[in-house]
């Protein structure tokens, strides 16, 4: 099989997914052809990746720096819900769901994240549906560990709060 040639955009986004942990089972080739799907993206501090109520169309990776997710809370307050640093993911539901963002994404120092686009994963999907699947694995194990810690979290400030139960 012939190397598949990439474009110097398409090899940094392969060597930033080669530094990520998430994708530490996919051999180089796995690689080569999902970094010709995903992009790369440079954030300087304090700009944002999306806002709360924005269109989901991408999922990221963190490579380096820090994003901080702020939820709007019922009374208006801006509350921080995550810090995200290098392997942390974020926007996996828009992929899965078209719905839209539920949270703001921050940058609070430069960061360097790939980016999956719904448009690109279709693509992948498309030509490589062995990738694809591969993919969506992870994204799974992803929403599934959030949603564990989620519950987790729930039920220790449920507990705080004097609720034994819903």
């Amino acid at each position: 099989m012939p190397a598949i040639k990439l474009t110097e955009s398409e090899e940094n986004t392969r060597s930033f997914l080669l530094n990520l942990p998430i994708f530490d089972s996919f051999n180089v080739d796995e690689l080569t052809i999902l970094s010709k799907h995903m992009s790369y993206v440079h954030l300087q501090r304090g700009e944002h990746l999306f806002l709360e109520g924005d269109k989901g169309t991408f999922m990221g990776f963190v490579v380096q720096g820090l994003l901080e997710v702020v939820k709007k809370s019922d009374n208006g307050q801006n509350v921080v819900i995550a810090r995200l640093t290098k392997g942390n993911s974020i926007g996996e539901m828009a992929l899965i769901d078209k719905s839209p963002r539920s949270a703001t994404v921050i940058a609070k120092q430069p960061t360097i994240m790939v980016t999956l686009s719904d448009k690109g994963f279709d693509l992948l999907t498309e030509k490589s549906p062995i990738l694809g699947v591969k993919v969506i694995q992870k994204i799974a194990r992803l929403l599934s560990l959030y949603m564990r810690r989620t519950s987790s979290r729930l039920a220790d400030l449920m507990q705080d709060n004097g609720h034994d139960n819903l």
